[in-house]
């Protein structure tokens, strides 16, 4: 077991080592910490945080450096969330104010998040499989050409231009509205889905029953796309910068980046605790290939439940700041989505 002052001995080496990246020794920690014993001490405090395999040596003789147990050990029980300075708070602010719709926050969100953090920062779009479809519109651009416009109350719009087989008249395309209208309006994605999918013929006629095939198979696909989850990434170039702070090759991280799918799978499956904050490091991400790195992440409220925002960066990263960070901008961001769900 690790004593208390040993413990804090390893909130000075996480410290001192994300601070400078060079190896900490004893005799740094009693010249930069106030522990008020000698650097022999330190260094038996040392040796039992070895000995539990929180820290170890890079190199015969130097200093010790965290190991991801370690850095484990430090969020869970050392790490103090710091509060963002006034500065940072009204970036927050300045950055994410007025957006013209979902996609223009999710952009903003990372934008400000990687700025804030220097990594590249993650968010997760709020789910739209359980929104609820609020607004049909149909219009036509032509006589064998319609926009379908779909809203849910989470925010999530889609337009589709559509083609038809046949031309259709005015008369016509009012029957496809109030039909399309009927299925969808007032029900979930999911249902609606289910409702489209089911959907039999009905007595306008072959004309118009052609149209409405096309429509609603444009209309299924639009639903399933809801139904997907989401991802918006920004700071993919802070890798390349920090190319040196991984152990290996960052490779797998750029793959990650530009495939999306396993990054989703990562910040679903991450542990929040009790004030919605999460982190997974280093080896606790093999199996998403992801080993080398380490993703901090914070849940903020949507109408349809939560959702993450967070950062991925090597596992020498500022846990304390960049999970204020992300808290700060989750608490933002729900606020928004938030006031945006009243002002309907």
């Amino acid at each position: 077991m690790v004593s208390e002052r040993g413990l804090q001995v390893l909130r000075a080496i996480v410290e001192d080592y994300v601070e400078t990246n060079e190896p900490v020794g004893s005799k740094s920690i009693v010249e930069r910490h106030a522990f008020g014993v000698s650097a022999a001490t330190i260094r038996n405090d040392m040796a039992q945080l070895e000995d539990e395999e929180l820290i170890a040596a890079p190199h015969t003789s130097s200093g010790r450096v965290p190991t991801d147990k370690g850095y484990r050990v430090f969020v869970d029980h050392l790490a103090q969330v710091r509060p963002l300075s006034a500065a940072q708070r009204s970036a927050i602010t300045a950055f994410l104010a007025d957006p013209a719709d979902l996609d223009d926050l999710m952009v903003r969100t990372v934008r400000v998040l990687t700025r804030l953090t220097g990594q590249v920062a993650l968010a997760q779009y709020p789910s739209f499989a359980r929104a609820h479809v609020t607004h049909v519109e149909l219009v036509a651009l032509a006589p064998n050409r319609l926009l379908i416009v779909l809203v849910t109350d989470a925010g999530g719009v889609s337009q589709r231009i559509v083609p038809l087989p046949v031309e259709l008249d005015e008369s016509e395309v009012g029957l496809l509205r109030a039909g399309v209208t009927e299925l969808l309006t007032g029900r979930s994605v999911r249902r609606g889905a289910e409702r489209v999918q089911d959907a039999g013929e009905t007595a306008f006629g072959p004309r118009v029953d052609a149209a409405r095939a096309a429509l609603l198979r444009a209309v299924a696909e639009e639903l399933a796309e809801f139904r997907q989850e989401r991802l918006v990434m920004a700071g993919a170039a802070t890798l390349a910068r920090r190319e040196h702070d991984f152990r290996g090759s960052i490779h797998p991280l750029l793959e990650a980046i530009e495939e999306q799918v396993t990054l989703l799978r990562l910040m679903s499956e991450m542990r929040v605790d009790e004030h919605g904050l999460a982190a997974s490091i280093g080896t606790e991400n093999a199996a998403f290939g992801l080993g080398e790195a380490s993703i901090v992440a914070s849940d903020y409220l949507t109408h349809s439940g939560t959702a993450r925002v967070g950062v991925m960066g090597p596992t020498r990263m500022d846990y304390q700041s960049n999970l204020a960070a992300a808290r700060a901008v989750a608490r933002y961001l729900s606020r928004l989505l938030e006031e945006d769900e009243s002002g309907r």
